[in-house]
């Protein structure tokens, strides 16, 4: 486009012509520093389905993702100085489970903030740290691994749909059997499902994801293996104990 723009006045002084041609681009057209990665959204990301918009004066970019009958409107607002500052994330509406809600939108916060900020703790080898566009991962993570996965995630202890089919029977109760808990790998189970297989052998070395195979985390159970064998122990000697009871009395 410069070029282009030199071209109209061949024969005459350029530079300041030209320089002024893309200051004036960059003001009007702020997003244009992003442009690869939005070209990436649309090409790989999105289906015919989403809707995405660019508001160039207020230099955001906004996403509706659908996958099944769960949606969410994302808003990403790209600050002057990208990829140096952080890109913010919010969402102006969803159906989503709040609980999931707020995990997807802090987990997107924290690979924007990777994205500009050095590791606290830097390793030997690494090579320097350099800040680095934030929106092509944080879009993946959001719309490849969150939005467009979960609505059809089966709980890998029953094997039945995590998440409700229709958003409006989402279960909010959390201890409620059907609640949905979302694990430090990813994997989404229902609560009655995930407290029953913690609870169950084997226990050594910590309980591992069904799915993938991972150690599971999470904060409502944080039994260590050698308690949770020995609370299950206990609970089985009592089962032992009443059984024995109930074939005397019979």
């Amino acid at each position: 486009m410069a070029e282009n723009e030199a071209k109209k006045i061949l024969g005459q002084q350029q530079v300041l012509p030209v320089l002024k041609f893309i200051r004036n681009f960059i003001d009007e057209n702020p997003l244009c520093v992003c442009s690869e990665e939005i070209r990436f959204i649309k090409r790989d990301l999105i289906s015919d389905c989403d809707d995405l918009k660019l508001k160039q004066k207020t230099s955001q970019i906004l996403l509706k993702t659908v996958q099944d009958q769960y949606y969410m409107n994302l808003r990403i607002t790209v600050p002057d100085k990208y990829p140096i500052e952080q890109v913010s994330i919010d969402t102006s509406d969803h159906n989503w489970p709040e609980l999931l809600k707020t995990n997807f939108l802090s987990q997107a916060v924290e690979i924007s903030r990777q994205c500009v900020q050095p590791p606290l703790k830097r390793k030997p080898k690494d090579p320097p740290f350099e800040p680095k566009p934030a929106i092509r991962p944080i879009c993946e993570f959001l719309i490849r691994d969150c939005i467009k996965k979960y609505p059809r995630q089966t709980c890998p202890v029953c094997n039945e749909r995590a998440l409700s089919e229709n958003p409006k029977d989402i279960v909010t109760q959390p201890f409620d059997a059907k609640f949905v808990e979302r694990v430090y790998c990813g994997h989404l189970f229902h609560h009655g499902c995930l407290d029953q297989y913690l609870k169950t052998p084997p226990f050594t070395g910590g309980k591992k994801c069904p799915s993938c195979g991972l150690r599971i985390y999470h904060n409502k159970w944080k039994v260590t293996p050698e308690l949770a064998e020995a609370r299950w122990a206990h609970q089985e000697a009592r089962k032992r104990e009443l059984d024995e009871v109930v074939d005397f009395l019979e």
